[in-house]
């Protein structure tokens, strides 16, 4: 006999939607060396400048301190994303001396 007392399912994975894991973020190690990607969007921010620092680990902890860091470190606003964060600005250049000078590989 088919029972569906389990109540809904989730339409991505097939589990209950009690189990599934599928809206649950999965956290990632921050890596001993971590290699970043510097690049500037302008596109879709009516004309103004922001530097995407991309290629990061998926650690929503570790982002929201590097963030911290970035913003006071240029003197602006910012943003992190799922796996990158965005400051405000043209700061390339500061950012790639900052994220070295942490060890990093940062490439563009």
């Amino acid at each position: 006999m088919f029972s569906t007392e389990r109540g809904r399912v989730c339409p991505k994975c097939g589990w209950p939607q009690g189990d599934c894991r599928c809206s649950v973020p999965v956290e990632e190690r921050v890596p001993g060396r971590i290699t970043a990607r510097l690049r500037i969007e302008k596109a879709g921010r009516r004309g103004k400048t922001v530097t995407v620092v991309e290629g990061l680990p998926k650690n929503r902890v570790f982002l929201k301190a590097l963030i911290g860091e970035l913003k006071k470190a240029c003197g602006s606003g910012g943003k992190a994303g799922e796996s990158h964060v965005e400051i405000q600005g043209d700061h390339r250049d500061s950012l790639r001396a900052l994220l070295q000078r942490k060890g990093w590989v940062v490439k563009g």
